[in-house]
């Protein structure tokens, strides 16, 4: 099987290196530093000789944001032993990363380079980590192959693997045990997960608790122009929407205007390339909105304020503390919805989200089970749930932030515990 997969992405990488070149002129790559992905020659590894180098693979935002908590705390006592490498897949992860990477000199970003032999064979060469952490259900089985038989200690971290991926590996049950077997440990994000890798056969696995429960909430605060400018409303958020739940959101703002005076709705879509898409669908419902720029003042005479910024979630949940969570009131998305709640929940919103959340079940679990989050099913049950919330004294859910903090503070110490078992850092 290992020898199918490494002729098909063999034969295949012509049509990645078109593929890729389509994405360039579709503004989906960076038009810089897509080169990373395709070419050993645009690798540029940059790695001390006196350092040892951890390396995390994160695909997207999320994965990127539950390994920086870890970064952090290694640097604390470490920062003159360890340089670290980030390799993230997609193109708002990298530029969102970018920001980040302001507050340190020891962490350097690449782009994952296609699962290619040669390209594999090149990276180890080229970076010569000292330890490998692959995050969530990162899983490419020439880079893992290759990297068991470098004999670096090599770390699957919050590993998720829901019965959709289950079923697929269970197709080829004995290949995917001979792929999980070259992981040293298994530190899975679900107890689900965890039940779902021992049924591939995969050893070594614990269930610690979700890493991004770890993540630390440091962000920058809207300005003070338009903190001012939203003192005069009454404000709410939709955050990490996606197509068909801005229709949902508008309707909700539309229905709640009726009780509710002064009102604006902020949406934040999950890909701002959609802004002027659902600029579009307000017009349709007769409202006014702002595609809002970085740096921007918000206009005080529109309904809707459609943001069109990377890495701001933070700062918005910071000051409405209702949030809708997208990516979970889609049907078609029953077996892949839901995106994290535990920002918004840290800094004390009451958050709402759809029946679709499979991808944090347990978390919303967790909140819902604490009075943080609740579930609403349509726009009229969203509207009355947020009458309710916008009516009520006080949000429950900040009395909560304490407890969530701590239990994230108990992920982050075990998990770091069982990092330092593969590597000598002192």
């Amino acid at each position: 099987m290992l020898s199918i997969y490494r002729f098909l992405t063999f034969f295949l990488y012509p049509v990645f290196i078109l593929i890729i070149f389509l994405r360039v002129f579709f503004k989906k790559e960076n038009k810089f530093r897509y080169k990373e992905k395709i070419f050993s020659s645009s690798f540029n590894p940059k790695k001390s000789r006196n350092k040892k180098l951890i390396w995390f693979h994160a695909s997207s935002i999320g994965e990127l944001l539950s390994i920086m908590p870890l970064i952090d705390n290694l640097n604390i006592n470490n920062s003159k032993n360890l340089e670290f490498l980030v390799t993230t897949v997609t193109l708002s992860s990298a530029e969102l990363l970018e920001k980040k990477l302001l507050n340190y000199n020891n962490v350097t970003h690449r782009f994952f380079p296609l699962d290619t032999k040669f390209l594999v064979n090149s990276f180890l060469n080229n970076w010569q980590p000292n330890l490998i952490c692959f995050i969530d259900s990162e899983i490419w089985p020439n880079f893992l192959f290759k990297i068991k038989e470098n004999k670096i200690p090599l770390i699957l971290l919050n590993a998720r693997i829901t019965k959709k991926t289950l079923t697929r590996w269970k197709v080829f049950s004995k290949f995917a045990k001979k792929v999980f077997d070259n992981f040293d440990l298994c530190l899975a994000s679900s107890n689900e997960s965890k039940k779902n890798l021992e049924l591939l056969g995969v050893k070594n696995i614990s269930y610690i608790g979700n890493l991004k429960f770890c993540s630390k909430v440091k962000f920058d605060k809207i300005n003070e122009s338009n903190k001012l400018i939203l003192s005069d409303f009454n404000v709410w958020c939709a955050a990490s929407t996606h197509k068909g739940e801005e229709e949902i959101i508008i309707k909700a703002h539309i229905n709640l205007r009726e009780k509710i005076k002064n009102l604006k709705t902020i949406i934040i879509p999950r890909h701002i390339t959609r802004v002027s898409d659902i600029s579009s669908l307000t017009i349709k419902h007769n409202l006014t909105s702002q595609i809002l720029n970085d740096k921007e003042d918000i206009n005080k005479k529109a309904d809707i304020i459609i943001v069109n910024s990377f890495g701001v979630l933070e700062k918005y949940y910071d000051y409405c503390k209702n949030v809708f969570v997208g990516k979970s009131m889609l049907k078609k998305l029953e077996n892949v919805g839901g995106q994290n709640p535990i920002e918004p929940a840290k800094l004390g919103c009451k958050i709402f989200h759809g029946p679709y959340v499979y991808n944090f079940k347990e978390i919303y679990e967790f909140l819902n089970s604490n009075d943080i989050a609740i579930q609403v099913h349509n726009e009229q049950d969203l509207s009355s749930k947020l009458l309710e919330s916008f009516e009520a004294k006080d949000i429950s859910s900040a009395r909560y932030i304490d407890n969530l903090e701590k239990y994230g503070d108990k992920i982050l110490t075990e998990t770091i515990s069982n990092i330092k078992n593969y590597i000598n850092i002192y």
